[in-house]
């Protein structure tokens, strides 16, 4: 068996993770990042100045949030729950200690602290949990697609080749809804009568994904790289399946209402999958071996999937409209965070209905399943991102800190030379934020990852690889990753070509 063979093999027949180990792990990224802010907070109640210099926030960000999100799919997968819980015992002392030093409220009692709390006006300039999910999933996945080549990354959490639910899987699935969040129908941008110019706009705004579809198909297939086939098919990537479902995304939502996406996107799912029942199409996809067909039987997998991630980002646009309302009460967005949680659960109630009376989820085709359960887990990651959000306001309430990046702030009724000040401040402390940094270049993050990845795999050989030279070798490549796209944020560079 030839290196690629081995390789291809490597990545292939495997049937994932339950889906309780999935939810499971998505409590891990919100855990370190409210460790990460309450780290800075104990340092400020300690008299100490902030902001740091760039480079040591870039390491604090880097070994907080970064550091645990590697080590959690390799060498500490196994242990998972124990790291779960070992930190969030020790962010739960972190709060007592800030609660202990608190500067606000110090003389009432903890009702009256919680009652002032729950009134509490927010800065809703932007919603950092938005923010921070569509950069986790991006992080997660830049992790995963080098990660998942050597030994150490467990196999049940990559894709799997028909049926199953792996971690890779979901984030395929979170990957199109974190797009699909802030794009325009979501933050309805498009004026009335826009409807054309909107289209127009979309399809001229994907150009970057069809270019870099093609050169990644034209390296691949030079470069004699490895190929799991069942995954998109013969020539058929990622950045095809993105650029088609945001024109086609588009296209749909502007003969349909917006305001009713959700029920276009159960149709679209529902219709998919009736087709997938009565039809040979089911049959089609997994079982004809066949490639020599033409175009549509080489990539069967990757052409069919994009009806259901077209459901999922419609979806999508539906949970992005909830979110993007304009709240400014800490109760109001503790409603909307446990209607967030509500309709997760509800899904998970649906998923197991649809797994019993239909069948299993399978990334391949993108079914029904599949789609819900994308839709739950990333409902339930979001939500789990907005309560640490909620956690650190909390804690800057009580400690009168404002200078923790990508979380959301108080509104202070201070002077206005004292807000200038201040605002200065946390422009300064964006400005060093390593989640700000991958924001601000979302894809081209994603396509270091991908150019890395390739070159990791041409220089290393990733399946005999030992534990820790690999765990050295990711944390290097995030890293690299990581650095590059920090330069560009501190000299203020986005790269965008549309």
């Amino acid at each position: 068996m030839t290196c690629r063979e081995l390789k291809e093999a490597f990545v292939s027949n495997l049937t994932g993770t339950s889906l309780v180990e999935v939810s499971l792990g998505s409590t891990l990224a919100p855990l370190c990042l409210i460790s990460r802010g309450l780290v800075l907070i104990l340092y400020h109640l300690g008299k100490g100045i902030l902001p740091f210099p760039w480079n040591v926030h870039f390491l604090l960000d880097f070994t907080i949030v970064m550091l645990p999100l590697v080590l959690s799919c390799t060498i500490l997968s196994d242990i998972l729950p124990l790291v779960i819980m070992t930190l969030g015992a020790i962010n739960i002392s972190l709060l007592f200690c800030v609660y202990h030093r608190r500067k606000h409220g110090a003389g009432l009692p903890m009702q009256d602290v919680v009652k002032n709390f729950l009134q509490m006006n927010l800065e809703t300039s932007c919603i950092p949990f938005v923010t921070v999910f569509r950069v986790l999933v991006n992080v997660k996945t830049a992790i995963s697609i080098l990660a998942v080549d050597f030994p150490v990354f467990p196999r049940r959490y990559a894709k799997t080749e028909t049926y199953g639910t792996g971690v890779m899987d979901f984030g395929v699935g979170a990957f199109i809804l974190a797009n699909s969040l802030v794009c325009p129908e979501a933050r309805r941008k498009d004026a009335p009568g826009s409807t054309f110019s909107s289209i127009f706009k979309q399809l001229l705004s994907v150009w970057p994904l069809i270019f870099l579809g093609m050169a990644r198909l034209i390296s691949v297939k030079i470069a004699g790289y490895h190929e799991h086939v069942t995954e998109y098919g013969v020539h058929w990537n990622f950045f095809f399946t993105l650029a088609i479902v945001r024109v086609s995304a588009s296209i749909l939502l502007a003969l349909f209402p917006v305001s009713k996406s959700w029920l276009l996107a159960v149709i679209i799912g529902g219709l998919y999958q009736i087709v997938l029942e009565i039809t040979e199409l089911k049959s089609f996809i997994i079982h004809d071996s066949d490639r020599t067909g033409g175009f549509l039987s080489a990539n069967k997998e990757g052409v069919f999937s994009v009806i259901g991630y077209i459901a999922i980002y419609i979806a999508g646009v539906q949970v992005g409209l909830y979110v993007m309302q304009k709240r400014t009460l800490v109760k109001d967005w503790i409603k909307a965070i446990c209607h967030l949680l509500l309709a997760s659960f509800v899904l998970w109630a649906v998923l197991y209905i649809c797994q019993t009376f239909v069948e299993p989820v399978s990334r391949r085709m993108a079914n029904l399943s599949f789609c819900i359960w994308t839709l739950a887990q990333s409902l339930f990651f979001l939500s789990c991102i907005s309560i640490a959000d909620v956690v650190l306001v909390f804690s800057k309430m009580l400690s009168s800190c404002t200078l923790v990046s990508s979380s959301w702030n108080p509104i202070q009724n201070s002077k206005p030379e004292a807000q200038l000040a201040e605002e200065k401040i946390k422009e300064k402390i964006e400005g060093v934020c390593l989640i700000q940094a991958v924001n601000r270049n979302q894809l081209l993050f994603f396509l270091l990852a991908n150019i890395m990845t390739g070159l990791t795999n041409v220089m290393v050989d990733t399946v005999n690889s030992n534990d820790f030279f690999s765990v050295c070798v990711l944390l290097l490549y995030m890293f690299m990753n990581c650095s590059i796209i920090l330069i560009l944020h501190l000299k203020k560079i986005t790269v965008k070509f549309w």
